[in-house]
Formats: structure tokens, sequence, C-alpha cells
């Protein structure tokens, strides 16, 4: 006789931002489905693709939260990098074939003067081991069957480049930059800048806008809590706008906000606020101000809006052993 399936597990609306430290040899995905399976979690997005390669910080949106992860996903991101001087491989990273070894000549001096010349706005190549699609497929794809595809360079900006430790062949980075940066590629430039070539050794991330690992969870730590314990974890949505400009309205003006009307209001133009009831906590959405007028962008429903004054649901059915997802390589190492 075949064992019967275990029941399946209900999932809640649960609302909110869980800030995860991504383990390395996991996608993006496999953290967001191990994360969202843990908490029961009906609906549930990521805010930007961290290769399987990288560790660090990856806001993971639940609910309502999934209407402003473009914020998170336009924010400037902050990286540890660490660099293998010397080395150049086939991917600009460890899972590459080693292309070329030179020696590494170079000193504080030279190291601080390539990096004055990658600070600010740069042209960036896509690699091609990137999931940047051409033609519907992934670069990637292209890339393991031994075909080049002619990229168009991309213009980024490199806030600020700082060395944190260097001990040859080792240089680690703090890179703090605008979304869309591929941290592979500036590694191999910085290398090549320099004459002994580099590959990415390693990534962190460190920030997403406002958001830091401050506070962060890895997955293991997730599944030794009590669900009260997860629940604490998870942020108000509107901590993925922490660095907008508030404007909070009557109960009056707040229902109009909240049925799409434009408002009067004598705050200075701006091209992103957040928008509260007269609740400290009740977030009614994102909107720009234009001529005096606020213009609603994003609005959470009413039930969304109740549901962010009201403690977090619990889930009281046990849980089960769920299987670590596999490796998956060749993704995307960008911000």
């Amino acid at each position: 006789m075949r064992n019967a399936r275990p029941p399946r597990q209900p999932r809640r609306a649960l609302h909110g931002v869980l800030l995860l430290d991504k383990p390395i040899g996991w996608t993006s995905n496999d953290a967001l489905q191990k994360a969202k399976g843990i908490l029961r979690a009906e609906k549930g997005g990521h805010t930007g693709t961290l290769d399987p390669l990288a560790t660090g910080l990856l806001p993971l949106c639940f609910g309502a939260a999934t209407k402003f992860s473009q914020a998170s996903l336009d924010a400037d991101k902050r990286y540890t990098a660490t660099l293998h001087l010397g080395r150049t491989t086939s991917t600009g990273d460890l899972e590459g074939e080693v292309l070329e070894e030179r020696p590494v000549e170079c000193d504080r001096a030279a190291i601080a003067a390539v990096l004055a010349r990658f600070t600010g706005e740069i042209d960036q190549l896509p690699p091609m081991h990137s999931a940047l699609k051409h033609e519907g497929r992934a670069l990637y794809d292209y890339a393991r069957a031994g075909v080049e595809v002619e990229r168009t360079p991309r213009r980024v900006t490199i806030r600020s480049l700082a060395v944190l430790d260097w001990t040859a062949p080792t240089l680690v980075l703090d890179v703090l930059c605008t979304k869309g940066t591929y941290v592979r590629t500036l590694a191999e430039d910085i290398g090549r800048a320099l004459g002994c070539g580099a590959h990415l050794a390693a990534l962190r991330r460190t920030a997403s806008g406002a958001l830091t690992l401050d506070g962060a969870v890895t997955i293991d730590e997730l599944q030794t809590l009590t669900p009260a314990e997860r629940d604490a974890l998870i942020r108000p949505i509107d901590c993925l706008l922490a660095d907008w400009p508030a404007l909070r309205l009557a109960d009056d003006e707040a229902g109009r906000f909240l049925s799409g009307q434009r408002r009067r209001t004598g705050q200075a133009d701006a091209s992103a606020v957040r928008v509260y009831g007269p609740d400290p906590r009740a977030f009614l959405g994102s909107a720009h101000i234009t001529r005096g007028e606020l213009i609603a962008d994003r609005l959470l429903s009413p039930v969304e809006v109740a549901a962010q004054l009201q403690p977090i649901p619990p889930v009281s059915i046990p849980e089960t052993a769920t299987s670590t997802p596999q490796t998956a390589h060749g993704h995307e190492a960008t911000t």
C-alpha cells in the first residue's frame, strides 16, 4: 500500500519584507521559495537577482509589499567584492577555466589611481556569462555553446570604490553602485587596468538602498525560530521606501487618496513620496507631487491598509522538512 501524502499545509496572507542573508550556491529564486515555504506566505517576490556565487542582502517582499519591490530594484547597491589579481577566467569568476596567470606587481598607490578611473559614470560591456537576453535566450546559453554575441555597452555609475584590504594577490573592495552594474565585469576591468588581470573571487551584497544586512537572517536561522520569532522579523512594507520623503493625510483625505483621487497639497514638487493616513502605521502607498497636486502611483487596498494595523496571523500547522534546493549556476551577477 502506498504511503498517503502529508496534508498540504495552508498559506496565509502575509504583508511585509524579510531581510534575508542569501547563502552561497543558491539562486535568488531558491532562497525566495524556501523562505516563502517556511513562512507559509501566499505571495512573494525578491528585489533583484544575486548570482548563486554571491551572498548577502536579498530583501524578500510578501503580499502587498510586492507592489513596491521596484523601489528596491532601482535603488543603489553596496557590495564587498573580493578580487583575485593576476588570474583571469573564462567567466570572470571562480566557476570559469583559468585563461591566464600573470605576476602582480602593483602597490596601493597604483590601485588607488586605477580605482579613481572607475569611479563615476562608466560604460560596461555585459558579460557573455550573464542572464541578459538576446533574441529570447540568456547570454550564458550562447556562451556555453561557444557562441559570442554582439553586446551594447551600458552606462552605470560607480558612486564609490574603497579598499578594505590588500594582501597580494587578494584585493577586497567596498563598491557602491547603481542598479545594473556587473561587479564581475568591474573586477575584470580593474585587473586589466592594473596590467595583471583579475577575476571576482567572492561577492557579498551589504546594502540595497536604505536597507542593510543589519537584522538580516539566514535560511538556517529562519528554520530554527518559532513561528512568532519569524513573524517578528517581518518588516513593514514602507521600509522599502525609507529614504523617500513622507506625507501624512487626515482621515477624510486618506480615503480620497486611496480611491485614486488627486489631492491639492502645499508640499513642494517631488518625484516620489510615501503617503500615510492619520495612524503612523497606516501606510497608504506611493505618489508624486506635481504643481501642487498629490498624484497616486501605487496604492494599497483598504484591506491591505487594515492588515498593517493588526498582528500577523499565526501559523498553527506543524512544519515538515523540505529539501535544500539544488545549486544553479550561470545566472546574472548584477546588482
